[in-house]
């Protein structure tokens, strides 16, 4: 890949602070100004030295960078875009890191219009619960999926640069179209966070709440971990891919109609089949992982 001598990441936090990390890890970029609306996680991600130096919007930040990265709650995406279509250079690359795509993609055709052919619409699957810039990894991104959903008048070279960005931070980097990416990932990402989330305020809701927390243990640790997450950014998720996320709730309200059926009857083979399978559905999913 061409190297980047200025990134521009706005939203240091574990997302763009990891992409800041893994590119300087790789000697991949030159210099890295961070963008944020809070002045203590930019300090803090200037004292960790994931950024180099902080920014503004303005044409002194955004003018000559080679790439940017948009890497805040997609609830923001609009205001963000607003604000830099008049400031980036002619040759400036512009991704995010969106968890929904075609929402990020109808803003891009509205605000950005003239940078609209070197916008590269991105996602990298990867994260923790963890948030902000002491959250950062260089490792993040290591072994796990990137997708990118170019639009038809992307430029090759913009989708290169990224990719290639991406590849340096060790990610394996595919192509989806927006909506197919958003009804996958609403199946796999979106839903089950939102089940964690409901199930923590499920048992926190419930009179007896501290004596259920007091007794809950690794299954209840291990099923509800990304109940931690960056509540704005899921909220914001969650509204943006609701119609495929109310699809996914849908069919798993019918799932769980059809063990509670299992359980009315006292089915235990049913039951037993249905556990089995899925566990062997997990097993091959986790050895086709490695």
């Amino acid at each position: 890949m061409a190297r980047i001598e200025k990134l521009v990441v706005v939203g240091v936090g574990l997302i763009g602070g990891s992409f800041a990390l893994a590119l300087k890890g790789a000697g991949a970029v030159g210099r890295v100004v961070g963008v944020g609306r809070g002045a203590g996680n930019i300090a803090r991600a200037l004292e960790l030295k994931i950024i180099d130096c902080a920014g503004n919007f303005d044409g002194e930040t955004f003018g000559d960078a080679d790439l940017v990265l948009l890497a805040m709650p997609v609830g923001q995406m609009q205001g963000v875009m607003r604000a830099i279509a008049p400031l980036v250079g002619e040759k400036t690359v512009v991704t995010d890191a969106g968890s929904t795509k075609e929402d990020v993609v109808k803003l891009a055709r509205r605000e950005l219009k003239g940078s609209l052919a070197r916008f590269v619409p991105g996602h990298p699957i990867a994260g923790t619960e963890k948030s902000g810039a002491e959250a950062a990894q260089a490792g993040l991104y290591r072994g796990r999926k990137v997708v990118l959903t170019p639009l038809e008048r992307t430029a090759a070279d913009a989708k290169a640069l990224v990719r290639g960005a991406w590849e340096a931070c060790g990610a394996a980097v595919f192509e989806l179209e927006p909506r197919e990416h958003d009804a996958v990932l609403a199946a796999v990402s979106h839903l089950p966070h939102v089940l964690a989330y409901a199930l923590v305020d499920q048992v926190a809701r419930h009179r007896d709440a501290k004596r259920l927390f007091s007794y809950a243990a690794g299954g209840f640790r291990d099923f509800t971990r990304i109940a931690s997450s960056h509540p704005e950014m899921w909220r914001d998720i969650c509204i943006a891919n609701r119609k495929a996320l109310l699809r996914e709730l849908a069919r798993y309200g019918g799932e769980l109609d059809r063990l509670k059926r299992m359980l009315e009857r006292g089915d235990a083979k049913a039951l037993e089949a249905l556990f089995a399978g899925a566990r062997d559905a997990r097993d091959r999913w986790l050895k086709n992982r490695k």
